[in-house]
C-alpha cells in the first residue's frame, strides 16, 4: 500500500491521526484553514497545505495536496450546528467533481451518527441502528450531511468508507462540561452513543492498514446509560455542578450499534467513557 496519506482537516481529530500516522512511518500531507496553522502542523512532520472549500470553488493547491496520495481521508467538520443555513452539500459537490480527477482511489469519510433520526421509546426500548440501517434523519442538518455521504459513495472512481462516529470526548472534551448546572434538559431517559479520541484513532488506523475500503462503519461504545444516569454521574466524578433534566417530558433517542468494527476490523473497544 503507497504509504503516503492527505488528511483533508488536521483539527481536533485529524491532527492526533496525522501524529499517529508518522509515528507508523506514513508521511502526511495535512490541511488546514488557517495560515496561522500552517507552521504548527509543519513542526510536528506534516506537509502543510491551506486548503477552504467552497461551494463554487476551493481556496488552495488541491492538485499539490493530493500529488502522488491513494488515500484521502476527510475530517473537517461541517459546521452546520453552528451555521445551519451553509450550503455543505454544494461544497461537497463541488470538491467530488475536483476529486475525481485526481489519483486518489481510496477515501475514509468521518461522518455522523445524527444522520439517524431520533424516536420515542417503543415496546421494546429505544430504536436499534446497525450499520445496515438507512440514514433517515429530517432535521437540514442531517439531510445535508446524508446527502454529503452519498455523493462520495456514489462516486464510483474512488472506494469510499463511511464513519459515523457518535459524540467525540478525550483529551479535555466532555459534553458534561457543557451541561453542567443546566436544567430542564430533555430526553432523560434518551441512551448516550458517545466515543473516545483514542477509540477513534485505532479505528481508523485499522481501516488504513487492513485496507476496509468502500463500507460503513458506526464508532459508538457499546455503553447507552440514559443521558440522566450518564451526565449526573459523570459530573460527580469531574466535580462539576450536576445539569438537571425534564423527567416529565418524552424522551427520543436511538441506541448505535457498531459491530461490524469487531466483524470486519477485529476491534474491541478500549477506552472508556
Amino acid at each position: 500500500m503507497n504509504k503516503s496519506i492527505a488528511i483533508l482537516g488536521c483539527g481536533w481529530l485529524g491532527m492526533p491521526l496525522a501524529k499517529r500516522l508518522l509515528e507508523e512511518g506514513y508521511s502526511v500531507n495535512g490541511s488546514t484553514t488557517s495560515k496561522d496553522k500552517l507552521p504548527i502542523l509543519a513542526e510536528a512532520g506534516i506537509s502543510p497545505f491551506q486548503i477552504d472549500l467552497k461551494e463554487q470553488s476551493i481556496d488552495g493547491d488541491l492538485k499539490a495536496f493530493l500529488k502522488g496520495i491513494e488515500t484521502l481521508i476527510i475530517a473537517f467538520p461541517p459546521k452546520l450546528q453552528k451555521n445551519p443555513d451553509a450550503n455543505f452539500v454544494s461544497k461537497m459537490a463541488y470538491f467530488v467533481n475536483e476529486l475525481v480527477q485526481t489519483g486518489v482511489k481510496n477515501i475514509i469519510y468521518v461522518s455522523s451518527t445524527s444522520v439517524f433520526e431520533d424516536m420515542q421509546k417503543g415496546p421494546t426500548g429505544f430504536r436499534v441502528i446497525t450499520e445496515d440501517t438507512q440514514p433517515d434523519g429530517t432535521s437540514k442538518k442531517a439531510r445535508q450531511l446524508i446527502e454529503g455521504e452519498n455523493l462520495l459513495k456514489d462516486t464510483t472512481n474512488f472506494n469510499t468508507t463511511i464513519l459515523r462516529f457518535g459524540g467525540l470526548i478525550g483529551r479535555g472534551r466532555h459534553p458534561a462540561k457543557y451541561l453542567s448546572g443546566k436544567k430542564e434538559l430533555k430526553n432523560a431517559q434518551a441512551p448516550v452513543n458517545l466515543i473516545h479520541l483514542e477509540d477513534c484513532l485505532a479505528i481508523m488506523m485499522l481501516i488504513i492498514t487492513k485496507e476496509r475500503f468502500g463500507t460503513i462503519f458506526h464508532g459508538v461504545n457499546p455503553i447507552h446509560q440514559s443521558r440522566k444516569e450518564y451526565y449526573q454521574f459523570k459530573a460527580e466524578a469531574l466535580d462539576l455542578e450536576k445539569p438537571l433534566f425534564d423527567n416529565e417530558a418524552v424522551s427520543k433517542g436511538k441506541v448505535i450499534y457498531s459491530r461490524r468494527l469487531n466483524t470486519v476490523l477485529g476491534f474491541e473497544f478500549q477506552k472508556e467513557i
